[in-house]
């Protein structure tokens, strides 16, 4: 019998992921305001706005859900009604339903970490953000873990990808960022976060046992400024404009991705090498000469 996978918040990440998911054999339902933006994917479209009950209400059953809304801008109202406020909303209309689902999984993010000064982080580190970004994520994942429901938060560091360039376009422009003090930055290529999110699934589908949280990151936390250096170099491009992040912006922190190795998952892009090689093959950035 087919499993049934409900993503809230069906935008870039949840359409690959569903994409994958139906080739698996699953069925799968998209939520998400703009439903024409599912067209032609196989992902059955379903409007929702996560602040309105009846719409809520309205949501067939699943076997997992996938809790992968964003909020629409960068202000404390945006994020308390995307993260803790939606997922709550969430967990509350399908802990009291009589199918309830196997699993809610919840895409969060590593600005739940303060450290700044270069330290190693995993999944059992303190996470004390300073910023409300951070604070509000944090709070999500923490109704999530004292719910009912089983659940798992996956805190993803920097996601790039396809339309997620601008690394790129700095460089590009000429831009570097500087090399000391080295500013240690972590990153993700959308597709595996799909990748993450899809593996998860299905080890709980097969009845193993999930953490209550896994740092999604890949395995290279390498200084900003080598990976600029090695993106300037596949564009042939010098940089002679070194930027310096504003202090109260400045993150340096290095993101350990051992349990989710352990878990058994096998990076698609590893490194930035292999992930904005890709990037910059898809985007166009590099000349017929260069891509050889």
């Amino acid at each position: 019998m087919k499993k049934t996978t409900l993503i809230l918040g069906c935008g870039d990440i949840g359409t690959q992921l569903g994409k994958q998911l139906i080739d698996a054999g699953h069925r799968v339902i998209g939520a998400r305001r703009n439903v024409g933006a599912l067209d032609g994917t196989g992902i059955e479209a379903v409007a929702l706005d996560v602040t309105d009950e009846a719409a809520l209400a309205a949501l067939p059953d699943a076997d997992i859900i996938v809790y992968a809304v964003t909020a629409d801008r960068f202000e404390e109202s945006a994020y308390e009604t995307a993260y803790p406020t939606g997922l709550k909303a969430v967990l509350e209309t399908f802990g009291a339903r009589e199918n309830k689902p196997e699993r809610v999984l919840f895409v969060s993010s590593t600005s739940v970490y303060a450290q700044q000064g270069g330290e190693e982080v995993d999944e059992s580190s303190e996470t004390d953000p300073h910023g409300f970004s951070g604070t509000l994520m944090r709070e999500a994942e923490q109704a999530l873990l004292a719910h009912d429901l089983p659940g798992t938060a996956v805190r993803f560091s920097g996601i790039y990808g396809p339309g997620r360039d601008r690394l790129i376009r700095q460089v590009s422009e000429g831009r570097i960022a500087a090399s000391n003090p080295p500013m240690y930055s972590n990153r993700i290529h959308r597709d595996d976060c799909a990748g993450v999110i899809a593996h998860l699934i299905q080890l709980s589908l097969e009845g193993k046992p999930l953490e209550p949280v896994y740092l999604a990151s890949d395995c290279d936390s390498a200084p900003l400024h080598e990976v600029m250096a090695w993106i300037a170099k596949r564009l042939k491009v010098e940089t002679p404009d070194v930027i310096q992040s504003p202090l109260r912006r400045r993150s340096s922190k290095r993101c350990n991705n051992r349990r989710l190795l352990d878990s058994g998952y096998t990076f698609r892009y590893p490194t930035f090498r292999e992930g904005y090689e890709d990037v910059l093959q898809q985007g166009g950035f590099l000349s017929a000469k260069e891509k050889a």
